[in-house]
């Protein structure tokens, strides 16, 4: 499985290399207020992207955060009642000492 997840990744980037040699052309990216950026479009195209997955990591921070004091919470509430459950079977184990033997 290993080896084919490496087949697949060295296909994926030979795509994406072929695709930048292939649109290496200047572009100008015009922006409010007269700002202008010329770049080669594949340069273009990947800080957009890298853009993009960075303000989707950021929208999802407070999601994944909220999650893990959750399952935070979940696992002290199983171990509690782990420990109430052994506790128990502890007491079951026991064997019950007559009334007469512990009087004694």
């Amino acid at each position: 499985m290993n080896i084919i997840s490496k087949i697949i990744w060295l296909i994926v980037f030979v795509l994406f290399f072929g695709f930048a040699m292939k649109n290496d052309q200047i572009v100008t990216l015009n922006f409010f207020l007269g700002y202008e950026i010329s770049a080669p479009l594949v340069i273009l195209l990947l800080a957009f992207f890298i853009f993009g997955a960075v303000v989707c990591l950021l929208a999802m921070a407070p999601m994944v955060f909220r999650h893990r004091r959750a399952i935070s919470r979940h696992q002290k509430t199983i171990a509690e009642i782990e420990k109430a459950r052994q506790e128990d079977e502890l007491m079951r184990a026991r064997v019950p000492v007559p009334d007469s033997v512990a009087n004694n």
